[in-house]
């Protein structure tokens, strides 16, 4: 390949240069240096495997040998391609790992034109422990983690997998490690999710543990395991269900309500009215998974006509887009969301039973 004098920075490691167009319409060439060999195998991925997400992602070949990277296409989709690979050298050279999801993110953000660089996103970090870091995926969920910091209460809604309910317990978990509450409070509604479990054996504490092991389990993921009962001994980590915050006024805490869909519209008043002073409230739930008996109005469905326009009250839509489970949860979501759509004119009971379908984080 011929030398080129014309170069763009494309990172600290990486540089671009590119072919003037030629005259006679054919395709232009850019061309991508990588100095670093390391970072070069960790662009590619294990078995090319990020290397081929880019290629679904970009309409420039992509052709590799050695340190340099060519892309050969028209000069708007070299300088897509060009992009989206700076991108991920800048994920890389903040000491993070490329994975095919990271690539059909920041494509994602790219194709979206927005604001943010998709590095800024994706190298957003909230909490780590023992090596793991926990951060927003996807744009909507660093809005969704900003927006818990610039207000008093937020409501985080949004499909199974899109990490509502986890990624405000890890606001939760940094808020109370930088002393800025005193405690964590977590809560959500004692209801079925469509099964009759009957009367469940042992103490009050056994009884309530099915519907709360979902907030303890996230708990372990960001706290040593050791330290949790003596937290919650010591009363700065309380799990309870909603019925146990009436009559309270809760200070100096973060308070997150989870399954809000649960609630009915008096539950949801009963709980909002609970904040105190130096508190902040996440509230977090899925509108398409109501399991409230007899068809009873769902107090998040209701809360945001009520709210809207309240000061220092956020709502926050995720999509299935946000879901950062296994791919295939996206689809279900979506497939679920066109059944809904498909069968809008059936009788209400009929509509009910199809929302009951599954549990989400």
């Amino acid at each position: 390949m011929a030398q080129i004098s014309q170069k763009t920075q494309i990172s600290e490691k990486a540089q671009a240069s590119q072919a003037p167009q030629p005259a006679d319409g054919t395709e232009a060439k850019t061309r991508i240096v990588v100095p670093d060999t390391h970072r070069m195998v960790s662009l590619l991925g294990s078995r090319d495997e990020v290397l081929k997400a880019v290629e679904q992602h970009v309409k420039a070949d992509v052709h590799v040998r050695g340190n340099e990277i060519t892309l050969t296409g028209e000069p708007a989709d070299n300088a897509y391609a060009e992009r989206l690979i700076g991108e991920l050298l800048t994920v890389l050279e903040r000491g993070e790992e490329l994975t095919p999801d990271t690539v059909r993110t920041a494509a994602g953000m790219l194709d979206a034109g927005t604001s943010e660089r998709p590095a800024e996103v994706l190298t957003l970090s909230i909490l780590s422990r023992r090596g793991r870091t926990i951060r927003p995926k996807t744009l909507n969920q660093k809005h969704y983690v900003d927006a818990i910091d610039n207000h008093t209460i937020v409501f985080g809604i949004g499909p199974a997998g899109t990490g509502k309910t986890y990624l405000a317990m890890a606001k939760a978990v940094q808020a109370l490690q930088a002393k800025q509450v005193n405690r964590i409070i977590l809560t959500r509604p004692a209801v079925e999710a469509g099964e009759r479990l009957g009367y469940l054996p042992g103490t009050l504490f056994d009884k309530i543990d099915p519907y709360l092991r979902p907030l303890y389990d996230a708990l372990h993921d960001m706290l040593d395991p050791e330290t949790i009962p003596k937290l919650m001994a010591a009363g700065t980590i309380e799990v309870a269900p909603l019925a146990y915050m009436r009559g309270r006024s809760l200070n100096d805490a973060f308070i997150i309500l989870d399954e809000a869909q649960n609630t009915t519209p008096e539950q949801m008043k009963m709980f909002l009215t609970r904040l105190g002073f130096g508190s902040k409230i996440v509230v977090t739930g899925d509108v398409t998974q109501v399991d409230l008996p007899g068809g009873q109005m769902s107090g998040l469905r209701v809360v945001r006509e009520i709210l809207e326009n309240v000061e220092d009250i956020h709502f926050a839509t995720l999509t299935s887009a946000d879901v950062v489970r296994h791919r295939l949860v996206a689809d279900i979501v979506d497939a679920y969301g066109q059944w809904d759509a498909d069968h809008a004119t059936s009788s209400a009971p009929a509509r009910v039973r199809g929302q009951r379908s599954g549990r989400g984080r």
